[in-house]
């Protein structure tokens, strides 16, 4: 008899243990940035700092975004033979190198039109070449009769994003003689994309600063 109490006396301390090691367990998580999104499983549930459940036998994914810096993704599990959950989890948030190498505007991807009311069309075909050359050396496609030029796409890659830029330029009419440009600026969301992969780029509401003065300069030499 006293053996079958003991028997089960260590049984009910080895449940209770069991119960105790994989039960939920709780983190206090917090970020470097205040309104810093926090999603968990794909649901948005707090900003900045928030305490995190991690289900018995389970593991959850957290991911961490702001606009302006790299988004963070953070796994953590509650499993047997794996390691425990923290009880709490700091995370510094990086800059952006995209963000922070770019501008946000209102030009781009859209037709900005020059009117040339004292410029002939050789001079301006002429100005337009050695001005875009400055910028992409790359012509793709020209055509001076039809007054169209295309770049080829010029490709800059980051740690979380690639984006690639090209220019076009079109000619409207002929009195007054008119043209329009396009500064065209696309992201992938994904570093090291291939510039011919198009099904992953879409339009970029931001251009990078290498490019900020392209359309500034067409608009003031060619008039």
């Amino acid at each position: 008899m006293k053996q079958k109490l003991t028997f089960l006396l260590v049984s009910f301390l080895l449940v209770s243990l069991s119960s105790y090691a994989f039960g939920k367990k709780r983190i206090d998580f917090g970020c470097s940035e205040t309104d810093a999104e926090i999603y968990v499983n794909g649901k948005l549930l707090g900003k900045g700092s928030m305490e995190i459940v991690v289900p018995s036998k389970d593991c959850i994914t957290v991911i961490v975004k702001k606009v302006g810096f790299l988004t963070e993704k953070i796994e953590f599990c509650n499993k047997k033979n794996m390691p425990k959950p923290p009880k709490s989890y700091y995370l510094e948030l990086k800059r952006d190198d995209a963000y922070d190498a770019s501008v946000q505007t209102d030009i781009a991807n859209v037709d900005i039109e020059l009117l040339c009311n004292s410029t002939s069309k050789d001079k301006a075909w002429k100005l337009i070449n050695q001005i875009i050359l400055s910028y992409i050396d790359v012509i793709e496609m020209t055509d001076k009769e039809t007054g169209y030029i295309r770049t080829a796409w010029s490709l800059k890659t980051f740690k979380q994003n690639s984006i690639r830029t090209r220019i076009i330029v079109k000619q409207t009419n002929d009195d007054p003689l008119t043209f329009k440009v396009k500064l065209v600026s696309e992201e992938s969301g994904i570093s090291m994309t291939s510039v011919k992969s198009d099904e992953l780029f879409k339009e970029w509401d931001r251009i990078l600063r290498s490019y900020s003065n392209i359309i500034p300069e067409l608009q003031a030499r060619i008039k």
